[in-house]
């Protein structure tokens, strides 16, 4: 209680600061996997060897005659930006715990905001895993699919903050949601068999750490197909919805899940052909960072839970009333 009365007297953020806060966790929760990236790409995974520490008795890099002092900034630099994901995390809690305290039924708000941090805190254990387990491939497999609902997570807060709390009613036929749902599902797979590829691929984090014992040609093929049967269901559902009644804005979403499927698609068949280059691969996270925010933004506009109903705080919060009183 005592914490509540301290954050109610915070200011009431505005729509578009409400909205700032919800698009940098998603820029946060999606760069993290891209800093990440170019630890692994660079042989940087192992330049901080211990966890939670950088080295043994220091939590900074220190010169090292068996770390490259770059190696070391890389990994020590890819650590920092969890700082920065902590400060939205903590800022997207603040600002919906200030909302339901104005309007107490915004509940799911607030649930989706403790997500944020929640998914901080699992990613600092998984990464500690990652680190004390040398960088095995599963691991580094693990770490980077932790990362992933918190990216569809933070594309839902984004839209709880602009939308009400009635139960969800869905724009969309029947068949069309079950389309969906199999489109989220195909969208997961692709990214299991994509960390696969990764496992048996050059890019390692260190080269000492362990590879996956598997041709990297047929997974590459089995994550390349995945990807033809997520872009056959999307075509089957926009087919559905072409039977009418479906709103323009969903159409528009649908159109940019296209774009930036179709564009992955090509990226991974290049990087493929290139012979897994350093600047694609991290380019290729980005991509299937930016597909899960399509893929998301088009769940999201599928649904309505009617007009958002904290645009402002309330004429008489419940905390004022009592001390009026």
């Amino acid at each position: 209680m005592a914490l509540s009365s301290l954050i109610a007297r915070l200011p009431y953020s505005s729509r578009p600061v409400q909205r700032a806060i919800a698009v940098a966790a998603i820029v946060a929760q999606a760069g993290i996997g891209v800093t990440g990236s170019v630890v692994r790409v660079t042989g940087s995974g192992l330049g901080c060897p211990t966890w939670p520490q950088c080295f043994p008795g220091s939590m900074v890099p220190v010169a090292h005659p068996e770390f490259d002092t770059l190696n070391q900034w890389i990994e020590f630099g890819n650590r920092l930006l969890t700082v920065v994901v902590v400060l939205v995390s903590a800022l997207a809690v603040l600002a919906a715990w200030r909302v339901q305290i104005a309007h107490p039924e915004r509940k799911r708000l607030v649930k989706l905001a403790w997500t944020m941090p929640g998914g901080v805190v699992l990613q600092a254990v998984v990464g500690g895993i990652t680190v004390l387990a040398k960088l095995e491939w599963w691991t580094v497999a693990i770490h980077f699919l932790a990362s992933t609902p918190l990216v569809w997570l933070a594309v839902l807060l984004l839209r709880a903050f602009n939308e009400g709390d009635e139960p969800a009613s869905w724009l969309i036929p029947p068949p069309a949601k079950k389309l969906l749902v199999t489109l989220v599902v195909a969208l997961w797979a692709i990214l299991i068999a994509g960390t696969t590829v990764t496992g048996a691929g050059p890019h390692g984090g260190d080269p000492e750490t362990h590879r996956l014992d598997a041709p990297i040609e047929v997974l590459a093929q089995v994550h390349g197909g995945l990807l033809v049967c997520y872009l056959l269901v999307l075509a089957v559902f926009g087919l559905v919805l072409m039977r009418g009644g479906t709103p323009a804005a969903l159409w528009r979403r649908y159109a940019i899940v296209w774009v930036v499927a179709l564009a992955q698609g090509v990226l991974g068949s290049v990087q493929y052909a290139l012979g897994i280059p350093e600047a694609l691969v991290s380019l290729h996270v980005l991509g299937s960072a930016l597909v899960i925010v399509a893929t998301a933004a088009l769940w999201c506009g599928s649904r309505d839970r009617g007009p958002v109903t904290s645009a402002g705080p309330a004429p008489r919060e419940p905390e004022l009333t009592a001390t009026r009183s």
